[in-house]
């Protein structure tokens, strides 16, 4: 009863700020502490954070994989990227592209409002390095600079619609991180008058009319929802327009209102990628002849062996013929000699012959 009397002056929309800013206490006190010297944060494309039990070395090196496929989210735009073929293989691997890494203390509130605290693994990846995985992999590229849509959010708890605006961006605050990690980031509506009737439009779905009231924005994108309760939960409804353009409308169901808002946030960045997103360019997926030399004992034959099915572009493995120091195998290589070639760091067991197409000579 205490609280209902010192906040019952605030409107619906303000009364669910509050809500999903008391949530998200653990989340924002990731400004918090470190027991020494400067908080390390994750900044730019190539780097991220993930919590971890411990700072010992097994749980450095598991962060380490989970680190790197949210970079290759970022890169990438796409939130299924380690589905994608060579990708979960090569993030075994993902101790090779680290530059640099460091620990963080974050300190929140419990839901009984005891003190806790996370361990935050902050992991810097070598730019060259994550490049060429990402190339030889055939990833998709989204490139940069990266468009900054403005999220035109109106929700109705019960009481009516209202437009999130800057003045309530913690109750954004789901949504604005989840973009983050997909690699763009979204702007909110100052909220003048005139925007706060742009309400209207976003209920009736008219995305034309909201496109018009964010013609002080650019660029000309903008995701349009509404979220409102539908029973015990929530429901969103999403559209994201380009240009006057709708490219995407989805419809989201969820029992807690901050995921709702959140996926937002994926419906903006799915349908940026499909239309700006690229694969660099490489050599079509088949079988191709690789010629090997330097093998002078079954010892060498079985390393190169083991080394060739260790590379995320290796798809398939057949010896074709074998002559003194010599091996052929036709590979199944996924982005052709090409990707095959990018993947060979300082520490392959094989390097390229100069001059030569495709031969190799094992160190």
């Amino acid at each position: 009863m205490r609280a209902h009397r010192a906040t019952a002056g605030l409107t619906p929309l303000l009364w669910l700020c509050l809500a999903l800013g008391a949530a998200a206490v653990p989340a924002r006190a990731q400004d918090g502490l470190r027991t020494e010297g400067d908080v390390a944060r994750a900044e730019g494309l190539y780097a991220a954070e993930v919590p971890v039990n411990s700072q010992t070395a097994e749980a450095r090196e598991a962060g380490y994989a989970r680190a790197l496929a949210r970079v290759l989210e970022k890169l990438s735009g796409d939130a299924g990227v380690v589905n994608r073929p060579g990708v979960a293989q090569e993030l075994r691997n993902a101790r090779n592209y680290v530059d640099s890494y460091d620990f963080r203390q974050d300190q929140g509130v419990g839901a009984t409002g005891a003190t806790t605290f996370r361990t935050m693994l902050v992991v810097r990846f070598r730019p060259e390095a994550v490049d060429g995985m990402v190339a030889a992999l055939g990833l998709p590229v989204w490139p940069q600079p990266r468009p900054k849509p403005v999220l035109w959010l109106a929700i109705d708890d019960g009481s009516g619609p209202r437009l999130l605006t800057t003045a309530q961006v913690n109750a954004a605050r789901s949504v604005l991180d989840r973009a983050q990690e997909r690699g763009f980031r979204l702007g909110l509506p100052a909220g003048a008058a005139a925007e706060q009737a742009a309400v209207g439009a976003i209920w009736r779905n008219d995305p034309a009319a909201v496109a018009r009231a964010s013609a002080r924005y650019s660029p000309p994108m903008q995701l349009i929802g509404k979220l409102y309760r539908n029973g015990p939960g929530w429901t969103a409804d999403w559209t994201f327009v380009d240009a006057g353009r709708v490219l995407a409308t989805r419809t989201v169901n969820e029992a807690d209102a901050r995921r709702a808002i959140a996926s937002g946030a994926d419906v903006a960045a799915d349908a940026l990628v499909q239309r700006y997103a690229k694969a660099p360019p490489s050599e079509p997926a088949g079988t191709y002849r690789l010629v090997f030399t330097g093998l002078h004992s079954a010892e060498d034959y079985l390393r190169l062996s083991a080394a060739l099915q260790r590379m995320p572009v290796v798809r398939g493995i057949v010896p074709a013929r074998a002559e003194g120091d010599r091996v052929e195998f036709d590979l199944e290589l996924l982005t052709g000699v090409s990707g095959f070639n990018r993947m060979l760091g300082p520490d392959a067991p094989v390097v390229a012959v100069e001059g030569a197409t495709a031969e190799y000579r094992i160190r």
